[in-house]
């Protein structure tokens, strides 16, 4: 089979060149050409509306990323966006005082959360997890730290050390998801040191296949942090109001002290939080500081009350398990087609197409010609992040997505001939 063209993506890389003169690296983070296909990609994006972008070339794709997961119904969500222009017209979002939306958000989230007794209310991941660490350590006066996933980009869990004097992560120890023997080992030797484990309820490590919680691994964890006094966090900033309303930890069925929330619940508006059981949560009454100018702002708080609203009335989430689970089975179809060591894991509204590792290195191969293939053809995944399913993905979206698949996969297995 042939391969498809090329895209045209000259001012993207325009735009690029400017900008290495002007931000290190010329973008930041998990957006750097890097983190995607170089040459292949586009860097700049110009418009979204649903689930399709635009970038500043004028190629337009069905988006698989939802901005890395807060987009969960779709770019420039008319009522989300309606009722915060309403609230900056009609009201101002930036005072010196808060706004009663904190407490109708609060109260709103105790009633869907399992854990959610009480809240603090911030901007970014990165922050909540964060606080939420900082708040263990308050309320238990110790020190080290159990964690299992990517929890944001603050000094004490950030994979990349640059910067950082090793004291500020020195009493921070890292398990494996569903390795419960590795954590019982860890806390047999920190445990009672160890203010809090901190984990992703469902797994989605960087770069590598995902990963449903192993029989009693929840559940044993939950019973490990009982054991030692430790605050057992969970990490749901991708997977809350997005794998149910309440989180994995809805889902799962096992209830943690603190979960930290963000992305999907505003719809892209900057907000995130710190919600828990009343007695860890107090500790940030007195026994700590946590504030920004920002965090109050109005607009983020409006738009998760309307986003909150919009899930609960059309039973978003269900619709988006629903189609998630029919993209997932055309994609499993298309890898039983072809002999490429294509696997699928996750769920249906967050799944990752990875291919299996040979000692060769030839799976790096393949996962670059099938995600190349992939943009090619108007369909934005990407090779080192999972996907999401938005609610305004169409059937005929799906349809297309699954065409492009089957041939990129077919593409893959004809060079392999």
């Amino acid at each position: 089979m042939q391969g498809t063209k090329k895209l045209t993506i000259t001012k993207s890389l325009e735009l690029y060149e400017q900008a290495l003169t002007l931000i290190p690296g010329g973008v930041l983070g998990a957006r750097k050409p890097g983190d995607f296909i170089a040459g292949e990609y586009p860097i700049f994006l110009d418009q979204g509306k649903g689930c399709r972008l635009t970038d500043v070339d004028g190629n337009e794709f069905i988006d698989f990323l939802c901005g890395y997961g807060p987009i969960i119904l779709g770019y420039r969500e008319d009522e989300v966006d309606e009722a915060v222009f309403r609230q900056i017209k009609e009201k101002g979002f930036c005072f010196t005082l808060t706004q009663k939306f904190q407490n109708e958000l609060a109260k709103k989230l105790s009633q869907i959360v399992p854990c959610a007794e009480m809240s603090i209310f911030l901007k970014t991941g990165s922050d909540a997890t964060t606080a939420s660490i900082r708040i263990a350590r308050a309320h238990t006066g110790k020190l080290k730290v159990m964690r299992c996933g990517y929890h944001g980009w603050h000094d004490w869990c950030v994979e990349m050390k640059g910067g950082i004097p090793s004291k500020f992560y020195e009493d921070v120890f890292e398990f494996q998801y569903n390795n419960l023997d590795q954590l019982e080992d860890l806390m047999a030797t920190h445990g009672n040191d160890t203010a809090a484990i901190i984990m992703t309820p469902f797994g989605h490590p960087n770069h590598q296949k995902m990963q449903v919680p192993a029989r009693g691994f929840l559940e044993g964890a939950r019973q490990i942090a009982d054991k030692y006094g430790a605050v057992l966090i969970y990490d749901e900033i991708r997977t809350g109001f997005r794998l149910s309303m309440g989180g994995a930890q809805k889902l799962y069925g096992v209830t943690p002290d603190l979960t930290v929330l963000g992305k999907a619940m505003a719809n892209g508006y900057p907000i995130s939080v710190v919600t828990g059981i009343k007695d860890v949560m107090m500790a940030a009454e007195s026994k700590l500081f946590i504030s920004s100018t920002f965090f109050p702002n109005s607009e983020a708080f409006v738009a998760a009350l309307k986003t909150i609203e919009i899930l609960e009335r059309d039973n978003v989430l269900e619709a988006i398990r629903k189609k998630g689970e029919h993209l997932m089975k055309g994609i499993r179809a298309a890898i039983d087609k072809y002999d490429t060591g294509a696997e699928l894991t996750g769920l249906g509204p967050m799944f990752y197409i990875t291919f299996k590792k040979d000692e060769q290195g030839g799976y790096k191969r393949k996962r670059k010609d099938f995600y190349t293939q992939l943009i090619r053809k108007g369909i934005f995944f990407t090779p080192f992040h999972h996907a999401y399913i938005s609610y305004r993905h169409t059937d005929e979206d799906l349809d297309l997505a699954l065409k492009a698949i089957d041939e990129s996969l077919s593409f893959i297995n004809d060079c392999q001939l």
